[in-house]
């Protein structure tokens, strides 16, 4: 009983009745908050969902005509034309939690991934890594010319971060 009395005199204070109140009005505007409308907002246009996802061939076709537009700017290049090969398509690395125990003989290290959805349950993707450019063929105009050549070489190298042996400049006809 001298809960309940304690309980009611706290209640019949002025203050309090203004904290009780605006407690609950804060849980029903998150309660509101967290019903979704379904309508994409202006911050949300920039962001791809996840069935856009970029292929091997796509990434490849559009790295190619970026380096061809960049190359043709070089002094003496002419015409470019890029052939990229690529090695494997685009790689995902989902997020894994990681808890180690450690003795004075042994150390153990547990790794799970951490899983996201209610129904269909899935690992969360914490990064998806773009294809791997492993080689290149360039062919230009200018090439007859060992100094545009040179450049050329250079460029790609820098550019696609590639050693100078994975690239092949030549003569187009």
């Amino acid at each position: 009983m001298e809960i309940y009395e304690k309980l009611k005199n706290i209640v019949k204070e002025k203050k309090t009745t203004a904290v009780v109140i605006l407690g609950l009005a804060g849980l029903v505007l998150i309660m509101i908050s967290s019903f979704d409308t379904g309508k994409n907002t202006a911050d949300n246009k920039d962001i791809k969902p996840v069935s856009e996802e970029i292929t091997a061939e796509s990434y490849c076709r559009e790295t190619e005509k970026r380096l061809e537009d960049f190359l043709e700017n070089i002094d003496g290049a002419g015409d470019v034309k890029v052939y990229l090969s690529v090695g494997t398509g685009e790689k995902y690395v989902y997020a894994v939690e990681k808890n180690s125990k450690s003795s004075e003989n042994q150390k153990e290290e547990d790794i799970k991934y951490v899983i996201v959805g209610g129904g269909e349950k899935s690992a969360l993707v914490e990064t998806v890594r773009t294809p791997e450019i492993t080689g290149a063929v360039i062919a230009c105009t200018g090439c007859g010319s060992p100094v545009v050549q040179e450049r050329i070489y250079k460029a790609v190298s820098s550019a696609l971060g590639l050693p100078t042996s994975k690239i092949f400049v030549t003569q187009m006809k």
